[in-house]
């Protein structure tokens, strides 16, 4: 791939970033892919999906499907780029360096569409951070007949030419939870009278730190965080109502599932104790991102012949690349993307992505997928 190549797709990168659409409503963003897949003589597949793109290259079996998600966040961008978004919204995670890399990935292997031995599927997924692309393009058929996946994320403190992998969990399994609490109002000078929320509230949240700290195995990781705390409105009043919110965080499922079975049981009996009625909510966030261990090994080998392979430890991070994990083997890698001290982590509004990141994120889905052909084939 020539330089010439590199800098059409950087060109391609910075139209993306400058124009950077939400979730659920990257509609210009999806022509702008589809027009761009005509031009390289992809023709974009039928699938009812309002947002996103698929498409094929090749024919016939095994199907290795590519993945790169394209929304952006709802951040006002502070770079000082000369391609930055002015719109409201930011690629301030890097989706814009995700898809373009898939697109310089769909061009080479286009070109190498009589060799292939078996069918490449380009998902350009949409929804990603909101955690509900993924399950989108599954009930939309979006991976029936893929013998694996293959997708990565820019990791900002790796440099550019680096890459990192791990087999099992490579990014955490998210629980998003909300806790409503329903005391009873009373006068701040009588709270014999009521049900004291606000008290309530503070007990259950400073007793679910107990949870990790004292049924965690020191040996395995959990992360459990309230964020939010949302009670009362004013000084002599003990309010009726009141809610937090926050999320759990592990790398292992049976860990998953005796933190959440704690944490409901500590909720509600400790509301119990006060007479308080509780309503615990859960997201629909992702499980663990985890790595196939038989294929990721050989990903990681693979790759040396085009990056720094390293292998990395897992982010506490969450990733709907999870959902197709559940159902068909996966590998998902961090391609580096800066590097510099200091670099700003994704979601900053002054988050860079450097150029020169570029090719290895293009070998990493070109060179899997013709891996992986072989290999199912």
């Amino acid at each position: 791939m020539s330089d010439t190549f590199y800098q059409k797709l950087t060109a391609v990168r910075h139209y993306i970033h400058q124009h950077p659409e939400v979730s659920e409503n990257e509609y210009e963003t999806t022509a702008y892919i589809k027009e761009h897949l005509r031009n390289l003589g992809i023709k974009p597949l039928d699938y009812p999906l309002p947002t996103g793109v698929i498409a094929e290259i090749g024919h016939g079996e095994p199907v290795i499907a590519l993945r790169a998600d394209i929304d952006a966040l709802p951040i006002q961008e502070k770079t000082n780029l000369d391609y930055a978004s002015h719109n409201g919204a930011m690629h301030a995670c890097g989706h814009d360096f995700h898809q373009t890399s898939l697109l310089g990935a769909a061009e080479v292997l286009k070109q190498k569409e009589a060799e292939l031995k078996g069918t490449v599927r380009l998902i350009f997924q949409p929804a990603e951070e909101n955690f509900q692309g993924g399950h989108q393009v599954i009930a939309a058929g979006g991976i029936e007949g893929v013998s694996a996946i293959v997708g990565y994320h820019n990791n900002p403190h790796l440099k550019p030419g680096q890459l990192a992998l791990r087999s099992g969990a490579i990014m955490a399994g998210v629980e998003q939870f909300k806790v409503t609490v329903k005391g009873v109002s009373a006068h701040a000078a009588r709270p014999d009278l009521g049900i004291d929320t606000v008290l309530v509230i503070t007990t259950i949240v400073n007793n679910l730190q107990s949870i990790v700290s004292r049924t965690v195995s020191p040996f395995q990781s959990a992360v459990l965080s309230v964020t939010h705390i949302d009670v009362g409105n004013t000084w002599n009043v003990l309010p009726a109502k009141g809610f937090f919110e926050g999320t759990i965080r592990t790398f292992d499922p049976d860990i998953r599932l005796s933190v959440v079975d704690k944490f409901t049981k500590m909720v509600q009996t400790t509301a119990e104790q006060f007479g308080a009625d509780v309503e615990i909510v859960w997201g629909n966030s992702p499980r663990v991102t985890f790595n196939d261990t038989t294929i990721t090994p050989l990903i990681f080998e693979n790759s040396k012949k085009f990056a720094e392979v390293i292998e990395t430890l897992p982010s506490t991070g969450g990733e709907d690349f999870a959902a197709y994990q559940e159902k068909i083997p996966g590998v998902f890698a961090f391609v580096g993307s800066n590097g510099e001290d200091g670099a700003p982590d994704w979601h900053h509004d002054d988050f860079i992505v450097r150029d020169e990141a570029l090719p290895v994120a293009v070998h990493y889905f070109v060179e899997s997928a013709l891996y992986l052909l072989e290999y199912y084939g």
